[in-house]
């Protein structure tokens, strides 16, 4: 019987299996048998309506009409109320909200905890949905941090997290977890819509609700504001990224992952909230860096190219490639040291719902990469922290498959790929024919057999049972006595065989596993986040590890924004002076809002990709093509969005308004623009004349060139002229009919 299951994070819905009962020291907190089964009842009472009431198939006017019954219905009887916040609970983002300040609005709230990849995939779904309201008042997105991890209890990583990934909205630190047990949450991600008198309106567990979240919150904000009940006033703000100058003068942000080269004497480090990768000698003197200016999606020279929060770096010395996990990015990159260009190997910036892999380029999207390993046949190893797997790119024709992990996210050791199970793999060292890895949320190091895809536990995590996720802690020692918390990174030793070195991450210290005696211990770090040197000294989330010369092992120091260096030999720990390495262009401007690459596209979404514009000005013309015996259906809101990546790149006018099927919109950007993307999101209701009616959307990126800062002025330059054209074509329409609703 399922009683109580803070589990897995974002196991996929149609994938995911029941977890069975944590204990006290599994869970981050007991529950009673009587409290946990009240909780699921909480939980069954507050989803299982809208489920019923609204069918994802149905018309817009069907799924409309049946979340405004819903609401109706919710208002004539009892429900859940949403209670305060605790009142000692840290903000970030904002004072302590309570009562006064959250009544009178439609609130999401966000249950994440800062260690899950999948609560980062609902991020960009929640800042669209952001920016959609941005001019209501009376609709908001809370996020409550939820920790599973001791160490996220801890406002430090929290307010770190709340930067790294640029969250503007308020965020509060539930650290006793009150408010996902009032509501009777039971994974993260987990998002919670909430009314403006408090009630409970609905539970969205897992990834990829963001269509419903969307049509039950526009439901509830004209349902509520017909009855007068929504509030003018904007919540206050009080950013954390305008408390802190180290976040605009740092050289380095969140670094994530190192690579070295032995030969060349260089260091490459994945500079990842700079959207960059920086590269120094191994002394830390700057030598060159590639992307930086922007966060998006962009091939070509170093100065053009843009990566979206890029994590793992390998670094191939016969062939002088750099492999990049262009982890926000969901791409595999590709830095050509010699020809100083950069290609995209697969992906396309869109999230990938695929298990099994076997294409290749721009049509096999990935799932949050977060490292690479180069093998020794040149081929590369990925750590596919978004789907539980390793995938294995094959240089010789260019295509990635799964080699290991059914997609599962459990503890499990199989003698074969289909058979093993991982719980966010985030770190790789490949060392002969096996991988060794950072299982972060099974809190584990593992090896995975090359020619088989099968794994072993070596060290940490549950030796028994599988889908154990909370055996964690701070212990060294030997067997099943050890205890590590979310390691994210591992580097095999290139002087000892026998000795892997460990980025323990959540315990904010480098440990070494003997492989030979299964003996784990610390090198570095006295347990608590700083950045002190020293022996053993202090560390903040280190995850990444990089073997240098001599015994040198650097580190990549996440949350102090710095790379460490830790002398295997004597466990003296220092850090690297990397003064000469500069801002990347954007962070130099202190008025330019931080911005993130553009949210990932539905998968249902129409997309079409526009060639590169260079101009300063122009007119983008959509031309919508809708079947012989459709039009667009009146009343419904067919509407445009359009929004530049970074924002401040370009303009646009008017950036959203109603849809006709020849809406033009002019764009205008600066001489020195950097290259940028400009996205323009069509929502299509569309009807055949007395039938049924469609929804769909329709999506063109149009990818705007860097522009010269001296040279044309736009009153100099005519204007460019722009069509953009998609056919909408309903689901079964080749086959004669449309779908019975």
């Amino acid at each position: 019987m399922l009683l109580y299951a803070p589990p897995a994070c974002g196991v996929p819905a149609r994938r995911r299996r029941p977890v069975t009962c944590c204990s006290a020291q599994e869970a981050p907190a007991a529950l009673s048998r009587r409290d946990a089964l009240s909780l699921t009842a909480v939980a069954l009472a507050a989803t299982a309506t809208p489920a019923l009431a609204v069918r994802r198939g149905g018309s817009l006017e069907e799924r409309r009409a049946a979340y405004m019954r819903f609401l109706q219905d919710l208002d004539a009887r009892p429900g859940v109320s949403v209670p305060d916040f605790p009142a000692t609970a840290s903000w970030f983002n904002s004072g302590p909200l309570n009562g006064r300040e959250l009544r009178s609005r439609v609130l999401v709230l966000d249950f994440w905890t800062l260690c899950c990849v999948n609560c980062m995939h609902v991020l960009p779904e929640l800042a669209a949905l952001e920016a959609r309201y941005a001019s209501q008042a009376g609709f908001a997105v809370i996020g409550v941090h939820s920790p599973k991890f001791s160490s996220e209890k801890d406002d430090q990583s929290i307010r770190a997290a709340v930067l790294r990934y640029g969250v503007t909205h308020p965020v509060v630190n539930d650290s006793g977890m009150v408010t996902w047990r009032a509501l009777g949450v039971d994974s993260w991600p987990t998002l919670a819509v909430v009314s403006p008198t408090g009630r409970l309106l609905s539970l969205f567990s897992g990834e990829s609700h963001a269509r419903d979240v969307e049509e039950l919150v526009s439901a509830a904000l004209e349902h509520y504001g017909d009855l007068g009940l929504l509030t003018s006033v904007p919540l206050p703000q009080a950013l954390e990224r305008d408390k802190d100058p180290r976040t605009l003068t740092s050289p380095l942000s969140f670094p994530g992952k190192l690579a070295v080269d032995a030969a060349g004497s260089r260091l490459f480090i994945s500079d990842s909230c700079h959207h960059r990768i920086v590269t120094t000698d191994l002394t830390g003197r700057f030598l060159f860096a590639v992307g930086g200016a922007t966060s998006a999606l962009h091939d070509g020279s170093f100065q053009e190219a843009a990566f979206n929060r890029p994590q793992g770096v390998a670094f191939d010395a016969a062939r002088q490639l750099l492999y990049v996990a262009d982890t926000e990015n969901h791409a595999l990159r590709c830095v050509d040291l010699r020809a100083q260009r950069v290609s995209t190997l697969a992906g396309d910036g869109s999230r990938g719902r695929d298990y099994r892999g076997g294409g290749g380029g721009a049509s096999q999207r990935l799932n949050s990469p977060w490292d690479v390993a180069l093998l020794p046949s040149g081929d590369v190893l990925l750590a596919m922290a978004g789907t539980h797997q390793l995938w294995r790119y094959a240089a010789s024709d260019g295509t990635l498959r799964a080699i290991s992990g059914d997609g599962y996210e459990r503890n499990l050791n199989g003698k074969d790929g289909a058979n093993t199970s991982w719980a966010q793999p985030s770190g790789l060292s490949v060392s002969g024919g096996s991988v060794y890895v950072a299982d972060s949320e099974s809190s584990s190091i593992r090896v995975c057999d090359l020619a088989t895809g099968g794994a072993r536990l070596l060290a940490g995590g549950d030796a028994l049972y599988a889908d154990d996720l909370f055996r964690f802690g701070d212990v060294d020692g030997r067997g099943s006595q050890i205890r590590l918390q979310h390691p994210l990174a591992v580097a095999a030793s290139v002087e000892d065989p026998r000795i892997v070195f460990i980025a323990d991450s959540y315990n904010h210290k480098i440990k070494a596993l003997d492989l030979a005696s299964g003996e784990v211990r610390t090198l570095a770090g006295d347990g608590r986040p700083g950045l002190q040197d020293g022996c053993p000294g202090q560390l903040s989330e280190p995850s990444g590890l990089a073997m240098g010369p001599e015994g040198q092992l650097f580190v990549a120091d996440s949350n102090s924004s710095a790379v460490r260096v830790l002398d295997t030999r004597t466990l003296q720990l220092r850090t690297l002076d990397v003064s000469t390495v500069p801002l990347p262009p954007r962070a130099r401007s202190v008025d330019a809002a931080p911005s993130d690459a553009p949210p990932p596209l539905d998968a249902d979404a129409v997309v079409v990709r526009g060639a590169a514009v260079g101009a300063l000005q122009g007119l983008l013309k959509v031309a919508l093509a809708l079947p012989s015996g459709f039009h667009l259906t009146e009343g419904a809101g067919s509407d445009f969005l359009v929004a530049v990546y970074p924002p401040l790149a370009a303009q646009a006018t008017p950036r959203a308004g109603p849809l006709s099927l020849d809406t033009t919109v002019g764009f205008s950007r600066a001489p020195g623009a950097p290259p940028a993307l400009l996205r323009l999101t069509c929502r299509v209701f569309y009807c055949q004349t007395a039938a049924v009616c469609l929804f769909q959307t329709v999506v063109f990126d149009l990818p705007l060139s860097g522009v010269s800062a001296g040279g044309a002025t736009q009153a100099s330059q005519p204007l460019a002229q722009v069509l953009l054209t998609a056919a909408v074509t309903p689901p079964r329409l080749a086959a004669g009919r449309i779908p019975e609703l």
